[in-house]
């Protein structure tokens, strides 16, 4: 047993990341939902950048992105990645480790076309981490893909959805003079049925 209570009182790690997510939405300028997403290359050599978290489930963490860019690839080669989530508003991080899977092509269909068709342009429109000669090039290509695909956008082939699947969470809370609250949920990697066990780490 641990002494957790206030915010940490949930059982269920994803209850927990959406209660806290919930609150840093009504206190975080930008971007709440905004996540670092850390993965390596074939070298070992890791890479991290900011996506934004789309969809808590009850065993993942969902975003989206383009299948060619270089996160996508790695996912793809080592099928692992790891998260961080800072609200410096509320003084709160969430970090998390796990396996890797592709979301279904209707299930980023759905959200694809949530999207401003702007924004569903400038999907079509990157050539994610590739080079770029110059921005004019890519506002030319964005302009000609709108004239050719219309105000409703579909979703291209190269575009969709990664699902985070975590076996080891870790939450931690601000405190005074540096003593802060920390705990990690950890289950089995190969097993996302399993029980999670719940402990309390120095800060």
């Amino acid at each position: 047993m641990t002494d957790r209570g206030g915010v940490f009182a949930k059982d269920d790690p994803f209850d927990l990341l959406g209660a806290w997510l919930a609150e840093a939405r009504g206190q975080e300028v930008n971007d709440p939902d905004a996540m670092a997403v850390a993965t390596v290359d074939s070298g070992g050599c890791p890479n991290v950048r900011m996506v934004l978290l789309k969809g808590i489930e009850a065993n993942g963490l969902v975003f989206y992105t383009n299948l060619g860019s270089r996160k996508a690839q790695e996912i793809d080669g080592c099928g692992r990645a790891a998260l961080v989530i800072h609200w410096k508003s509320i003084r709160r991080q969430v970090r998390a480790r796990g396996m890797v899977e592709r979301v279904g092509d209707e299930q980023a269909d759905r959200y694809f076309a949530t999207r401003s068709p702007e924004s569903r342009i400038g999907a079509w429109a990157s050539r994610q981490s590739r080079p770029l000669d110059s921005r004019a090039e890519l506002m030319t290509r964005a302009r000609q893909l709108r004239l050719e695909l219309g105000e409703d956008p579909p979703r291209p082939e190269f575009w969709g959805g990664f699902r985070i699947v975590p076996f080891e969470f870790e939450f931690w809370s601000n405190g005074a003079d540096r003593l802060h609250d920390r705990f990690r949920w950890s289950r089995a990697p190969d097993d996302p049925a399993s029980r999670w066990s719940i402990k309390r780490l120095n800060p």
